[in-house]
């Protein structure tokens, strides 16, 4: 996924950064709500990560303009306020979760592969995919009864296919998923995944449409 992160603790953003980016997503980080609404608008995220309390302004209102101006993208939002109060306004602006801090890294990564299978309408993390078994929660891959071994960014390239079943990913599609600003891309980063990906799942998974980019074969 390409999540936007929204924080401007420099531990606890650094801290998020390393678990999101060790999980295989591509992150951007900002500290500043100006900076944020500058990159919802450059960029269409998977998910956004939302502190309430930033330097500049308030996060929900940040998200209240947000959802105005018709976006859906999913937030979680990430605050030391843990009163019921705080909660139900956010959720009433928009939120689709609430995380109070300190919280579990280990935990963000669910809630957020949670969110993520929800606003992708399956919420079911165990899915076939032809003679592939595929459990979101573990990101794991098992053809034909047998584990099969995907590094990090491998499997957020299959993620992006397997969320959007039969949908056409152009290469730059598939490249703001993997990777987040500032990153120096080789020109046939997309290609060597995808190789990859075949090799180990099956050439018949992935399928090419020639000049336009790839997606998930039908099962």
């Amino acid at each position: 996924m390409r999540i936007l992160l929204i924080e401007d603790t420099v531990e606890l953003g650094t801290a998020i950064h390393e678990q999101i980016a060790e999980d295989g997503h591509a992150v951007d980080w900002v500290q500043l709500l100006s900076h944020a609404e500058s990159s919802v608008q450059s960029t269409a995220y998977d998910l956004i990560l939302l502190d309430l309390m930033l330097p500049d302004g308030r996060g929900l209102d940040f998200l209240r303009r947000l959802r105005a101006s018709g976006a859906g993208t999913p937030v979680i939002i990430l605050t030391a306020r843990d009163q019921i109060s705080d909660r139900i306004a956010g959720l009433n602006a928009g939120a689709d979760d609430y995380l109070v801090k300190p919280f579990d890294l280990s935990e963000l990564s669910a809630r957020m592969a949670a969110v993520a299978r929800r606003y992708h309408g399956n919420p079911n993390p165990l899915l076939k995919v032809g003679g592939l078994e595929v459990d979101l929660i573990e990101h794991s891959v098992r053809r034909d009864g047998r584990p099969v071994d995907l590094t990090a960014r491998e499997w957020a390239l299959f993620e992006a296919f397997v969320q959007r079943p039969g949908t056409l990913l152009s290469k730059a599609q598939l490249e703001d998923r993997l990777y987040e600003f500032g990153a120096e891309i080789e020109s046939n980063t997309i290609e060597v995944y995808v190789s990859r990906l075949r090799k180990r799942l099956g050439r018949e998974v992935i399928e090419t449409v020639r000049g336009m980019g790839y997606r998930l074969a039908r099962s």
